[in-house]
């Protein structure tokens, strides 16, 4: 049996796309931007904001300037600093699973491409209850997923090895994390990107609910 599962955020525990979407939109706006969509968004996120931040600024002729970009993200950052959980809610049975597997004695813990400090309020405030042995966002020290460093340093920090981990996520990028670390994973169909996505990218095993994640125990 897995000793830990680590989670994947913004489509994976909680539904986030609304939030993330009107905050983008919003610096879009306010810069002089197209905003887009809420449901294009889908296929925008799960790099980090600064990438979201390349997706979302279309210019016609050329790219935007790394002055117009830095204005985006600072205009984001303040609105979702905000508004982070307008809509954002826990996907069904997530709060459900994580107490589980407490009561199984597994760990859990998330590592996103979110900002650190959004992942971790936005784990303090939706799951109360629930004691996360980590959540690490997007860092300095460290490149984003599918590096799998940051990954491999929470599982050294933690003391657990690579064979004692599940790794829970949406997108392909989740599944490139899992491969570089060579760690087991486990996709889920409700997240943001097409279950199609995962399995082209070489996900072996699908959850279609929350508790699907505890057979892969």
């Amino acid at each position: 049996m897995k000793k830990i599962c680590v989670f994947d955020l913004d489509g994976t525990l909680v539904n986030s796309l609304y939030d993330l979407a009107d905050a983008m939109n919003y610096a879009l706006v306010k810069n002089g931007f197209e905003p887009h969509e809420r449901e294009k968004y889908r296929f925008m996120v799960g790099n980090g904001i600064s990438t979201l931040a390349d997706r979302a600024m279309v210019i016609p002729k050329g790219m935007a300037t790394d002055e117009q970009k830095k204005q985006v993200l600072a205009d984001f950052n303040e609105y979702y600093t905000k508004h982070s959980l307008d809509k954002t809610v826990p996907y069904d049975g997530i709060t459900e699973l994580l107490t589980k597997l407490d009561e199984l004695s597994i760990k859990y813990a998330i590592m996103s491409n979110k900002p650190d400090k959004f992942t971790k309020s936005i784990a303090a405030k939706l799951f109360p209850d629930n004691k996360f042995a980590a959540a690490w966002g997007q860092r300095p020290d460290f490149e984003r997923k599918p590096c799998p460093d940051a990954l491999l340093a929470m599982l050294a920090e933690l003391g657990f090895d690579k064979s004692d981990c599940l790794y829970i996520g949406d997108s392909n990028v989740d599944v490139q994390t899992a491969k570089n670390a060579e760690i087991d994973f486990c996709g889920v169909n409700w997240g943001f990107r097409p279950e199609s996505e995962l399995i082209a990218e070489g996900a072996k095993f699908i959850a279609k609910t929350a508790d699907d994640i505890l057979t892969r125990l």
